[in-house]
């Protein structure tokens, strides 16, 4: 009984240090955890810090869900240079899922997607989460699915792409290199 409750309190310690630790390191945007999709494990995203990150409101039901194909293979090709590939999908153009393990199914298994995808969540508007908030600030809302925001290793750049710039087009691989 002592051991499992002193196992259970270092555990504990060990919880809250590290969270404490990614908050004191992580003064910007980032500092914000969120559910992955079709799970209940909870990813903050300071953990990406120095890296650059490539943002992209996504959606399973939408002429541009073959973007996700592409955006697996920048992942695959940039992930151990630095970039980290975050996906959220979103129904604010009533294209999303209503079932998360339906959107689960058009990411993992119809497109092999092994980058980080997170809960449904609203990306424009008041109701957006708070990723989108910040990079509605810096840019502007994304009209459209699969919107992509580069976001430098140093949190000060924001570039805006939008869902008709595919994920390997010449324009997105070349700033994705320079942000590298």
């Amino acid at each position: 009984m002592f051991r499992k409750l002193l196992f259970r309190t270092l555990v504990l310690g060990a919880l809250i240090t590290n969270t404490q630790s990614f908050a004191s390191e992580c003064d910007d945007f980032t500092n914000v955890e969120f559910r992955k999709l079709r799970s209940e494990q909870t990813i903050n995203l300071c953990q990406f810090k120095n890296k650059p990150l490539l943002i992209v409101n996504t959606a399973s039901n939408c002429g541009f869900t073959d973007q996700f194909a592409g955006l697996e293979e920048l992942h695959k090709t940039y992930q151990d240079k630095g970039l980290v590939v975050l996906g959220f999908p979103s129904d604010d153009f009533f294209q999303e899922e209503d079932d998360e393990k339906d959107t689960a199914k058009v990411c993992f298994i119809n497109y092999g997607v092994t980058f980080n995808m997170f809960a449904t969540s609203a990306v424009r508007g008041s109701d957006a989460n708070p990723v989108f908030k910040y990079l509605n600030e810096q840019t502007s809302s994304p009209n459209w699915n699969f919107y992509k925001y580069l976001v430098s290793a140093d949190r000060k750049q924001v570039t805006r792409f939008n869902s008709r710039t595919k994920p390997l087009s010449k324009e997105l691989t070349n700033a994705i290199e320079n942000a590298l």
